[in-house]
């Protein structure tokens, strides 16, 4: 049975976050902030005390309010980047 254009996800190339992973994102912001840095963007424990990559992850992915403030941080660290260019 072919697909029909409502069932196959449309491209969203404007949109910043399409196609990232979260690893993706997490590293990125790491990066541009380090762990310190995005613990205090963002009041979680496992950014504070002791933050590793896999603990991050395995958090965000369980726990939604947080995972959307981490795309959020990263959308204004991109609007931040682009302003400064």
């Amino acid at each position: 049975m072919p697909l029909s254009s409502s069932d196959v996800t449309p491209a969203q190339p404007r949109n910043p976050l399409h196609g990232m992973t979260l690893e993706a994102i997490l590293t990125a912001l790491v990066a541009h902030y380090g762990w310190p840095g995005l613990a205090e963007r963002i009041a979680v424990r496992c950014f504070a005390l002791d933050p590793s990559m896999a603990s991050s992850l395995k958090f965000l992915r369980r726990t939604p309010w947080a995972r959307e403030k981490v795309e959020g941080l990263y959308l204004f660290m991109l609007r931040e980047q682009r302003r400064r260019g």
